[in-house]
């Protein structure tokens, strides 16, 4: 080969990264960060787990009347046409 060899196989080895360290330290630091966070309290939980609920209702219920609202008017506007 012209301009350089191939390595052998004991030099590739020796390069390659174990993934298990890897990992091993990104479990670690996660814990870690874990660690530093500030977890809500019980009724902090609670408080917006109802806010969360009452939202996606609130939501659902904007969904459900705006779909009837244009459903109707188009309904209407192809009842003039056909």
């Amino acid at each position: 080969m012209v301009g350089g060899s191939i390595p052998s196989a004991p030099a590739i080895l020796t390069h390659m990264k174990n993934p298990f360290r890897s990992t091993r330290i990104f479990f670690g630091e996660m814990i870690d960060e874990l660690k530093k966070a500030t977890w809500p309290t019980r009724s902090e939980l609670r408080d917006s787990t109802v806010v969360v609920i009452v939202a996606a209702v609130l939501l659902g219920i904007f969904t459900s009347i705006s779909d009837f609202t244009l459903y109707q008017v188009v309904d209407l506007f192809t009842s003039w046409v056909g």
